[in-house]
């Protein structure tokens, strides 16, 4: 049963207590309610926060807040759009509040956009409460469709798409099959030869077992698999992964296929206004602590 977000709201404050990250809470004070509403797949509030602006929550977990969004949907779109040499059919899954659409379509060589989202309800909400975030939903390259991505991805062409980027929630609820080997064995078949994947990667302090468990068992097809660090103060321990992954390149290409460089880097400046990705943000990503180093299970190009 879907958390009733309005619970977590005490004396003022909303407090993220979840079992994902056990022994710690993020906490939030409320300046008012927006919204609170059960979608068809998720219980979903709109909330003014005193200092970080509007923030959306889903089944309890804080989602993003006016503030800090420009870290994840800038690196979530433009590690991988930049990785790639010429992404022109993009695709994205999730991403219900639009941010990372935003983004991509920034990209003047992008012809089209496929986005899919399961929950209408996340859509219309932040068009209504978040509208800076909302404004890619008016390109006319964008294709919007209200269903589950797993269906929607096994209905694509072989090779039909350079990027695809996977915004989704936490593995429980309507996000948990998009963690699955068999979700990323389509996006491997989707993927044109030296595609692109990006996927919501969790937190390296948190969960290392399930980040271990994709680079090492569901990206298995694809010739490499990185994880780039982002900082996002409101995510829990202040810090969440983008799992990339490049399918080979055709045989005689040049290059490897790796995402810790942009291929374009000659295009970031077109993009004036970018708040926190930066060519040299992009490689600094890819410089984890220590510890990560050690206990991940990346995979070098092949």
């Amino acid at each position: 049963m879907a958390l009733d977000c309005s619970t977590l709201i005490e004396n003022g404050w909303f407090i993220e207590k979840n079992g994902q990250w056990p022994g710690q809470a993020n906490s939030l004070e409320v300046k008012e309610v927006l919204l609170h509403e059960k979608t068809l797949f998720q219980d979903l509030m709109v909330f003014q926060s005193t200092t970080w602006g509007k923030v959306l929550v889903l089944d309890g977990v804080i989602q993003l807040t006016e503030k800090d969004e420009m870290s994840y949907q800038e690196m979530m779109c433009h590690l991988p759009m930049f990785a790639h040499s010429n992404p022109q059919q993009v695709m994205i899954v999730g991403g219900g509040d639009g941010g990372i659409l935003r983004e991509v379509v920034k990209h003047r060589c992008v012809e089209k956009v496929l986005h899919c989202e399961i929950d209408v309800g996340v859509i219309n909400a932040c068009k209504k409460f978040l509208p800076a975030l909302a404004v890619g939903w008016a390109d006319p390259r964008v294709e919007v469709v209200v269903d589950d991505a797993a269906a929607k991805i096994r209905s694509l062409p072989d090779s039909s798409m350079d990027v695809i980027i996977v915004d989704s929630s936490d593995p429980v609820g309507p996000a948990e099959g998009l963690f699955s080997s068999a979700f990323y064995a389509e996006m491997y078949r989707v993927l044109r030869p030296g595609g692109v994947v990006c996927c919501q990667g969790e937190c390296l302090w948190v969960h290392q077992d399930l980040i271990n468990q994709i680079l090492s068992e569901n990206a298995a097809p694809f010739a490499s698999a990185e994880y780039a660090s982002i900082q996002v103060p409101t995510y829990p321990s202040g810090q969440i992964g983008a799992l990339l992954a490049q399918k080979a390149f055709p045989a005689g290409s040049l290059g490897d296929a790796t995402c810790r460089k942009p291929r374009r880097a000659a295009e970031i400046a077109e993009l004036t206004d970018l708040r926190y990705y930066s060519e040299g943000m992009h490689a600094a990503a890819f410089e984890l602590p220590a510890f990560v180093q050690k206990s991940l299970k990346q995979r070098p190009p092949r």
